[in-house]
């Protein structure tokens, strides 16, 4: 058993544990409509919560907690703001768009097996929390931490997760019965699903590219890309391996 001044190894993981590791990660993607009716057992979502628990949080406050929800009558309450909230935000972009937005499946509140609300305390710690007296929101990180860490074990057990953040979060909270003050981070539709599409549904629909890594680092100061080595070029052909379908860890 291991105490408190035991170090774990500082190594590489082997070889199959770290490209299964990047395999997870570029693979993951958003679920919508894909998720079949088959339960998730116990000991999965055990899993999938104690991945989750297991995000790193500002100060050690670990702010998340995890409102599991299967109740038809419950989903129906929020899959209902979901439908209103949608109808609203077509009608927030430009003209051209909103055939593309309506024909997107968005949620998969009622088909996912189980729904998930991952929330954030942020009085948990009290009112002075290490890593958080000058950025208050650290604490939002953190919980979105723990929405990652699950969505990636999830991936690993072969499941899909879905975010849904179109609605009144007024009304999780309602539907949910969380207090005043606990904030809704994310609310998850989580289940087995037919198969994991190749790109980001959003991507292939053509509403929006994947930026170029390349272009996105700076060194030094914002704005400087005058690469000192060969990080850039690397990059580069980093991501074109990765879109098609040869990367290596």
């Amino acid at each position: 058993m291991m105490d408190d001044t035991t170090l774990l190894p500082a190594e590489a993981l082997p070889d199959a544990e770290r490209a299964g590791l990047y395999r997870t990660i570029l693979t993951r993607r958003d679920t919508r409509g894909e998720f079949l009716p088959d339960p998730i057992s116990d000991e999965v979502l055990s899993r999938l919560l104690i991945a989750a628990h297991h995000a790193p949080s500002v100060g050690f406050m670990q702010p998340w907690s995890f409102v599991v929800v299967k109740s038809p009558e419950v989903r129906r309450r929020v899959h209902d703001a979901f439908v209103k909230a949608h109808a609203e935000a077509a009608m927030m972009f430009p003209e051209e768009l909103r055939a593309t937005y309506s024909s997107l499946k968005l949620e998969g509140i009622m088909e996912a097996p189980v729904n998930l609300c991952i929330t954030c305390d942020r009085d948990r710690a009290g009112p002075v929390v290490i890593g958080r007296t000058h950025i208050p929101v650290m604490d939002l990180y953190s919980s979105v931490c723990a929405v990652q860490n699950l969505w990636l074990a999830a991936r690993a057990e072969g499941l899909g997760v879905g975010w849904v953040s179109i609605f009144d979060n007024a009304v999780v909270h309602r539907a949910l019965g969380i207090p005043a003050g606990i904030v809704p981070v994310a609310y998850l539709c989580i289940g087995k699903v037919k198969g994991y599409h190749g790109r980001p549904e959003l991507e292939a629909a053509g509403w929006r590219p994947r930026l170029p890594v390349d272009q996105l680092v700076h060194f030094d100061q914002w704005g400087d890309q005058r690469d000192e080595g060969d990080l850039l070029a690397r990059l580069r052909d980093d991501q074109a391996a990765v879109a098609a379908g040869r990367f290596k860890a």
